[in-house]
């Protein structure tokens, strides 16, 4: 079944600029800038409605992938193609992970946006960066390879663990394709039910103006452009990088895909400018979800890619690590070896997975490499913990785009790109 454009029922065909969501957004998030800016106090109140905006998307996350899986997974016929699928997406992933963890080495060694600090690591507050450090300290790979099963059925649902969601729902679409008849009655149900969930998406993103606005406002208001100016040379080296990063190397991917990294930008705009002032790529994440399907690809590979990247596919998280990294270690004057650098890298693509897409866990992440690194002080964590907002703003966008592409690329792969609708989707 594919999903209808459910953002433009009950809507008229033609809206003025200002009706558009893209424009609300960027107008919310130009009001949250001013607001937070002129008065940081009443910037900081407007928190709750980030707050409640960001709950009201998660609530219907869960059911969102757990219906776009099952429907997908259950409508291929051939189950074999589900573990395909499942391989290619993880190669991709592997693959271009660790090109964005490359990438930050590379770049961080080049422009050295730490170098002439000369900070003296005993002279930092650890405390400020204690409750990271803990939390990463809890986390290891049996840990999260335990954590993806979940103590019920229906705790999976409950909880909002997108890869628990994404186990049970496998699991329940493999059930449901081999069950013929029965299979076939439910199967119709669900993608009636799935229909009624897309349509609450559409009415649960008419708030996103609001969330953006006050998301914005608090992070301005409580963090102030002014905390930019000490470190601007790692956050505009950040964003460089990662710009760099979609345009170059996602470009190149799109070309030999056979679409335009631009038209996709461009088409996903509304998203785009939602994950940017909310600071969270799970806000889009049902959103993705249904413009990737109307864009041609299909829902199996939809549902498989595109959750299973928001914890295994974070190419803007990975070139923050690496980068953050040397920057914390040439802030600090120590100085890496290639080895010790090698080692960084591949104990930052291990703790790398897992990170789900949302604010703050490129900094417990972070937090995990260093602690496995000693070479690197993890106090000096408490350098870049006044700006680190704003760089999860550009890894959440970063990874919202490389989620994007890889469904296209897998979809490609597979041969079950709808390319006639993908052309028609990127022309607008």
């Amino acid at each position: 079944m594919h999903i209808p454009d459910v953002s433009t029922l009950a809507e008229p065909a033609t809206k003025r600029w200002y009706g558009h969501l893209y424009a609300q957004v960027l107008m919310a998030i130009a009001a949250g800038v001013a607001l937070g800016h002129f008065a940081p106090d009443a910037g900081e109140a407007m928190k709750p409605l980030g707050d409640i905006f960001i709950k009201l998307v998660k609530m219907v996350i869960a059911p969102v992938i757990f219906l776009t899986i099952v429907t997908g997974i259950a409508g291929m016929r051939d189950l074999s193609s589900v573990g395909r699928v499942a391989a290619k997406a993880f190669a991709y992933f592997f693959t271009f992970s660790t090109l964005a963890l490359i990438v930050g080495l590379i770049v961080a060694n080049t422009v050295r946006p730490g170098a002439g600090l000369n900070i003296d690591p005993a002279s930092l507050d650890a405390s400020k960066v204690a409750d990271y450090a803990a939390k990463a300290h809890e986390s290891s790979i049996m840990g999260f390879i335990n954590a993806m099963v979940p103590e019920t059925y229906v705790s999976a649902l409950t909880e909002g663990n997108i890869l628990q969601v994404l186990v049970v729902a496998i699991l329940f679409g493999v059930s449901l394709a081999s069950v013929g008849e029965v299979g076939e009655r439910v199967l119709g149900v669900l993608e009636d039910v799935s229909t009624v969930f897309f349509r609450l998406v559409s009415i649960v993103m008419k708030a996103a103006p609001l969330g953006a606005f006050g998301a914005m406002a608090f992070t301005i208001g409580k963090y102030g452009v002014h905390s930019l100016a000490h470190l601007v040379a790692l956050v505009a080296t950040f964003y460089l990088t990662s710009l760099l990063f979609v345009v170059v190397v996602l470009g190149i991917v799109g070309r030999f895909a056979g679409f335009s990294i631009l038209r996709l930008l461009a088409y996903l705009k509304s998203e785009l400018l939602l994950v940017l002032g909310t600071s969270s790529s799970e806000s889009a994440l049902p959103a993705l979800i249904e413009k990737m399907e109307r864009a041609g690809c299909p829902k199996a590979v939809v549902g498989l890619v595109v959750p299973t990247g928001y914890s295994f596919n974070l190419d803007g998280t990975n070139i923050y690590m690496t980068l953050a990294a040397l920057f914390i270690a040439q802030a600090c004057n120590v100085d890496l070896t290639l080895g010790q650098q090698a080692l960084l890298l591949g104990v930052a693509m291990l703790s790398s997975k897992g990170a789900a897409g949302v604010t703050g866990a490129g900094f417990i992440t972070l937090a995990a490499t260093l602690s496995i690194v000693p070479s690197v002080p993890v106090a000096g964590m408490a350098l870049i913990l006044g700006v680190d907002r704003f760089m999860s703003e550009c890894r959440s966008l970063t990874n919202f785009v490389g989620n994007a592409v890889a469904t296209v690329v897998v979809a490609r792969w597979e041969g079950k790109l709808d390319k006639a609708a993908l052309d028609a989707a990127l022309k607008g």
